[in-house]
């Protein structure tokens, strides 16, 4: 028997059991496996039978109704007391997120580009495509000829664009051709812009190209334009042309990274500038090893792209914008 209630103390509080619901149930029957929207999770149940579409932050949940796992989130039970049956999915407390230098908090939507709707989770950012609903639900009204009043009539391109449920979309990194090393299928994404439009940046890439042939990411320095006042006075724009593609400085110099320089010096080839809108981006390069030299605390060394020709061109996006090459198809 329970203990009896104390004066001005409510039931709930005198620590009587409560009957929890049962949720699950065995054998398992499972209905057809869900089509869940894009960026929610399909995962097993919490009783360990069913697909399910994973419950996001904010709605309910509880030992069967799983929160998504890959975002995060957990079962929050706190606000149903004494049962601790139902809860409610909220984010779990972890560092956020920096994306062209905007911080995110844990857990917050963002859009940083007008085709992306991103996630920030634990550092980590998730993005899934926006669906503009105008191309998916056009509807052909306009009605031409003998046609019954009411009655749609498309073009061809209209008939497409009515057809197409599922916008393709560009991969954030396009593969490049697989390579065989040493029984490894060599693989790498392109090399990200340079974190710096002048002086000298890094950029990064994915690639399995070592010894154990595991997905690592790899990083290089960039150096795209030295940082001057007025670059128009060093670059020399040949008559009846509007863009110089590379130049290079008088004389060759020691680079300075960190604190550090280099133990030799350089003549690099930059890229250049225009007159009109037009930006002179990399076009062909190749890597070296460049050796530095730290006042009191030895040598290191890092891989740095060494531009041997740019291009000028009037696509011009921002340094470390990951979505500038993304479009839709």
């Amino acid at each position: 028997h329970s203990p009896p209630a104390k004066p001005g103390e409510k039931p709930s509080e005198t620590g009587e059991a409560h009957q929890r619901k049962e949720v699950c149930h065995w054998p398992c029957r499972c209905p057809p496996v869900p089509a869940c929207t894009p960026g929610v999770s399909l995962v097993k149940d919490g009783c360990g039978c069913c697909k399910v579409c994973a419950k996001q932050s904010g709605e309910t949940c509880n030992e069967a109704d799983i929160c998504d796992p890959h975002k995060g989130l957990y079962c929050d039970y706190s606000g149903d007391k004494p049962r601790y049956e139902t809860g409610v999915c909220a984010y779990l407390v972890a560092v956020g997120c920096e994306i062209n230098g905007v911080y995110y908090l844990n857990g917050q939507t963002f859009q940083p580009n007008p085709l992306y709707k991103c996630l920030c989770v634990s550092g980590a950012i998730g993005c899934t495509p926006v669906f503009t609903p105008k191309l998916a639900a056009s509807p052909c009204t306009r009605a031409t000829g003998r046609k019954k009043p009411g009655q749609s009539v498309c073009g061809r391109r209209q008939h497409k664009q009515l057809q197409s449920t599922n916008y393709r979309l560009m991969s954030a990194y396009r593969s490049l051709p697989l390579v065989l090393k040493k029984k490894c299928l060599v693989q790498a994404t392109p090399w990200t812009p340079c974190s710096k439009t002048c002086g000298i940046g890094i950029s990064s890439r994915v690639t399995n190209e070592n010894r154990k042939c595991e997905m690592k990411k790899e990083k290089r320095l960039c150096f795209i334009q030295p940082c001057l006042t007025n670059i128009l006075k060093t670059i020399k724009i040949p008559k009846g042309k509007t863009c110089q593609p590379t130049f290079q400085l008088p004389t060759a110099e020691k680079l300075v990274f960190s604190g550090c320089s280099t133990t030799q010096s350089y003549k690099l080839t930059f890229c250049g500038v225009c007159l009109d809108k037009r930006c002179c981006i990399p076009h062909k390069s190749k890597m070296i090893t460049v050796q530095f030299e730290c006042p009191n605390e030895g040598f290191f060394k890092w891989k740095m792209m060494w531009i041997t020709s740019c291009v000028c061109q009037r696509i011009c996006s921002a340094p470390g914008d990951i979505f500038s090459e993304l479009k839709v198809l």
